[in-house]
C-alpha cells in the first residue's frame, strides 16, 4: 500500500466540510427562491421574471456545485493513497473550480449582494479547490 498523501487528505476534508455547508446554504436558497417565485407569480413583470430566472439558475448551480464539492472531498480522502486515481481528483477539483466561477458570473450578472465583482471573495473561494488540485497533482507525480 502506498503512503497516503496528507495534503490531498486534508484538503479533501476541507472540501467535504465546505461542500456540506454549501449544501445546507443551497437548501435555504431553494426555500428562499420558492418564496420569491410565489411572489413573482402574483406580481408579474419583465424585471421580476429576469430576477427569478437568474435566481433559479444560481440556485441550481449552487446545489450542483455543493454536491460536486462534497463528492470531490470524499474522492480525495478515499484516494489519497492511490496515485493512479489522481486524475479523477484533478478532474473533480477543476469541476469544482468551474462551478464556483460560473456561480460568481451569475451572481455578478444578477447584481449580487454588493452589485460589484468581489475579487477577494472569488480568490478566497478558489483557495481550497486550488490546494486540493495541488495535492492531487502531487499524488499523480508519485505514480
Amino acid at each position: 500500500m502506498e503512503k497516503s498523501n496528507k495534503f490531498l487528505k486534508v484538503t479533501g476534508v476541507l472540501m467535504i466540510i465546505s461542500g456540506a455547508i454549501a449544501l445546507v446554504a443551497a437548501v435555504f436558497l431553494l426555500i428562499f427562491g420558492a418564496i420569491l417565485e410565489m411572489g413573482a407569480l402574483h406580481n408579474p413583470g419583465i424585471g421580476v421574471n429576469r430576477a427569478v430566472g437568474l435566481l433559479e439558475a444560481g440556485i441550481g448551480l449552487a446545489v450542483f456545485a455543493a454536491i460536486v464539492q462534497f463528492i470531490a472531498g470524499v474522492v480525495g480522502v478515499k484516494n489519497a493513497n492511490k496515485p493512479e486515481k489522481a486524475t479523477v481528483c484533478i478532474v473533480f477539483g477543476a469541476l469544482t473550480t468551474c462551478c464556483y466561477l460560473a456561480y460568481q458570473v451569475i451572481d455578478f450578472i444578477g447584481g449580487g449582494l454588493h452589485n460589484y465583482f468581489d475579487v477577494i471573495s472569488v480568490l478566497l473561494g478558489l483557495i481550497v479547490p486550488a490546494l486540493y488540485m495541488v495535492g492531487a497533482i502531487q499524488n499523480k507525480i508519485k505514480d
